[in-house]
């Protein structure tokens, strides 16, 4: 008799508890059940509610700040290690801390390599992640690393709206290797925001080197936090006599008054992944689900077939 595969179990962080649900529908499973005991000094517990020794299981969970989200994941990851599961998947849609990837002042952490180790010490075999905001992040970890593009949901999208005089943009000079991505596959135009901070979130200058009169522009990133950047990059392109402006971001964090920046500028519409729980009642947010993509792509491993048709660019 052939050996059966046994199914995975999946989990889910409280923070991604939403994202967990729908992935796990599409994937053709529940949620397994965990319990999280609190003390009253805010000091917390999770529990695995049911046996899952020697199973694969994926732990689904975004890892934005605060650091609650990063330390839930961690001690599930720990748990799941300790409860003898056979694989621990780490599935981590938005992998925070990502900013802090280098050195780029003296006496600061590396916080990614930092986040990168915890995890695999707790107990995580594989990482199945999204759009992380520097592609070297990868080589902080040991262990493999599943890292999925968003331009499979972004794609699509655009193209059904069917743009004439489409350019591609990217908000900053980092950003630039993505944009032209896009561009290729668009086969658009492109243009780059060159800006200056005077401090974290905060933009002294901002230029644009290209063309953007007549067009209709699409900025490109890997994420929008206080919006500060998008929206005077929108305002500038649309100064310049762009057509419309919209931007597609992958993991929309949105803190601050970053829903008030967005109502307020000259963009037409924002598109972000669900990575991050959005509060879907903006006017100019469109949220696009990413559940079906990692659904997929988590079966796939399951079943140690070939995730390559999922790396757009």
């Amino acid at each position: 008799m052939a050996y059966q595969v046994p199914e995975p179990k999946l989990f889910a962080c409280t923070q991604s508890t939403a994202l967990g649900e729908k992935i796990a529908s599409s994937y053709g499973a529940s949620l397994g059940k965990v319990h999280f005991s609190r003390y009253s000094d805010g000091e917390f517990q999770p529990s695995f509610e049911e046996s899952i020794r020697g199973a694969r299981i994926f732990i689904i969970g975004s890892t934005n700040p605060g650091p609650e989200n990063l330390m839930e994941m961690l001690l599930m990851l720990d748990a799941a290690k300790r409860a003898s599961a056979r694989h621990i998947t780490a599935v981590m849609p938005y992998f925070g801390w990502a900013r802090q990837d280098r050195k780029d002042k003296p006496r600061v952490p590396i916080a990614a390599k930092l986040v990168a180790k915890m995890l695999e010490t707790a107990g995580a075999t594989r990482i199945i992640t999204m759009d992380l905001h520097a592609d070297q992040i990868q080589g902080f970890f040991e262990k493999p690393v599943d890292h999925l593009f968003a331009s499979t949901l972004f794609l699509p999208y655009l193209k059904k709206l069917n743009l004439d005089n489409l350019c591609i943009a990217s908000p900053d000079m980092g950003g630039s290797k993505r944009a032209y991505a896009y561009s290729k596959a668009l086969e658009s135009d492109v243009v780059i925001c060159y800006k200056q901070r005077a401090k974290a979130n905060v933009i002294s200058h901002m230029e644009l080197i290209g063309e953007v009169k007549g067009k209709n522009v699409v900025l490109v990133d890997d994420m929008v936090d206080t919006a500060g950047t998008l929206t005077k990059a929108a305002d500038l392109m649309m100064e310049r006599g762009a057509k419309s402006v919209r931007a597609i971001t992958t993991h929309g964090l949105l803190s601050g008054s970053a829903h008030e920046r967005i109502e307020k500028s000259k963009l037409t519409e924002l598109i972000v992944t669900d990575s991050i729980p959005v509060a879907e009642d903006q006017k100019k947010i469109k949220v696009l689900g990413c559940a079906d993509l990692f659904a997929d792509v988590m079966h796939r491993v399951h079943h140690n077939t070939s995730i390559s048709s999922k790396f757009l660019m």
